[in-house]
């Protein structure tokens, strides 16, 4: 009798109702912004996460146990020592580096603050009075196995370490929060990806990118090896593509003539996905971006997303010259945020309570330009789980 039923029909009939949907838009429907602001503000109760601290250290045990209660149970650490060094041209403060563009419009020179006083919330103040202090680093990733090629993988990336004397809530715990979201969707009991996805969270970026540097030095050689050999486990897949995401609140525009930004989120807000023109993968980096930048024309909710080709100076500076490489942002990295477009960057006022929802939905909807993009591109699909029943006695 099934002969005489369209196909079309049989599928709605025979699957459950998600399953007859387009799987990327279910995926990127399971992003909730109160989840996402839940998490930004669950990482502020530690401050400004300071790498070399104490608060630092709690951050990463919270980061890991958050991955672990969506699924993501295989977490690792990377360790690494860090010992601060003299500046050099490669590790000069923001902007100073080659790549970054060239500065247009009005330009207010961006700095550190360093001065507790400036920060009037006297817990908060307590709270990250403890100073860095050289010596062993920990980061905290986790990777979901693809059943077809584990030996491939995308990693997403994000740093929870900040200074200024605030709570490092966008800078960087909204792109925190972003990988973390993303975790918490494709780690789903009923989601499985074809390649590998790993989601890691770097320290020591805002002391020259130190995590990341460390991560591509001990695990660049061990690519696509299986240990122990034959047994289909590779704990360094082959790196397919990185992708960055770094502070993604914050659209304002440009400072006005008085040296100030507007308090409101701008109109034109966008997504910024950038790659590195001048290195050696800038023509699949750019391919890279151009992916993202159409999962972000069919799937996101509210806000575009130009590609510009300045990355600079975040961690996915260390991978650009190994494999296709962008970062995502609120703001172009040198043109923009280095010139005064956000006043809290690195401030005490980088508080959650100085954002909206408009801010906060401006770093959703990069999480959802990265996760329709991750899903296609790491081959993410909804599979049928077995519905389980208590046995009843007879």
């Amino acid at each position: 009798m099934w002969r005489c039923v369209p196909a079309f029909i049989l599928i709605h009939i025979f699957l459950p109702p998600t399953f007859a949907q387009d799987p990327v838009k279910v995926l990127v429907d399971r992003l909730d912004l109160n989840k996402y602001k839940s998490t930004i503000k669950g990482l502020t109760q530690f401050g400004d996460r300071r790498e070399g601290t104490e608060r630092n250290r709690r951050a990463i045990d919270w980061v890991e146990q958050q991955l672990k209660s969506y699924g993501c149970l295989n977490t690792e650490r990377l360790t690494y020592n860090y010992e601060p060094e003299p500046r050099t041209r490669t590790n000069l403060p923001p902007n100073t580096a080659a790549g970054g563009g060239r500065p247009r419009g009005i330009r207010v020179p961006p700095s550190v603050n360093t001065d507790p006083m400036k920060q009037r919330n006297l817990k908060l103040r307590e709270l990250n009075r403890e100073p860095s202090t050289p010596g062993p680093r920990e980061e905290v990733y986790c990777t979901k196995i693809g059943v077809t090629h584990p030996e491939e993988m995308y990693i997403l990336g994000a740093h929870m370490d900040g200074h200024g004397w605030g709570e490092a809530a966008n800078d960087d715990g909204s792109g925190t929060a972003l990988v973390m979201e993303v975790a918490r969707v494709l780690n789903g009991p009923d989601v499985e990806t074809d390649r590998s996805i790993r989601f890691i969270l770097w320290n020591n970026e805002e002391t020259g990118l130190n995590g990341a540097r460390a991560y591509v030095d001990q695990r660049k050689d061990l690519q696509r090896k299986e240990d122990p050999p034959g047994s289909g486990k590779y704990p360094e897949p082959k790196w397919l593509g990185m992708i960055q995401h770094d502070m993604m609140l914050f659209d304002h525009g440009m400072p006005r003539s008085d040296g100030k930004v507007s308090k409101e989120q701008r109109p034109e807000a966008d997504v910024n996905i950038e790659f590195q023109m001048n290195s050696k993968m800038a023509a699949q980096s750019q391919s890279l971006a151009w992916t993202f930048e159409q999962a972000n024309e069919k799937y996101a909710t509210d806000y575009p997303a130009s590609v510009g080709s300045h990355m600079t100076n975040t961690d996915s500076t260390p991978f650009q010259d190994f494999v296709p490489t962008i970062s995502l942002r609120e703001n172009e990295r040198g043109t923009q945020i280095g010139n005064g477009w956000d006043p809290q960057w690195h401030q005490p006022s980088d508080l959650y309570a100085t954002y909206n929802d408009k801010d906060f939905r401006l770093g959703l909807n990069a999480g959802q330009t990265t996760l329709a993009a991750i899903v296609q591109l790491g081959g993410a699909h909804l599979v049928s789980r077995p519905v389980q029943t208590r046995a009843t006695a007879p």
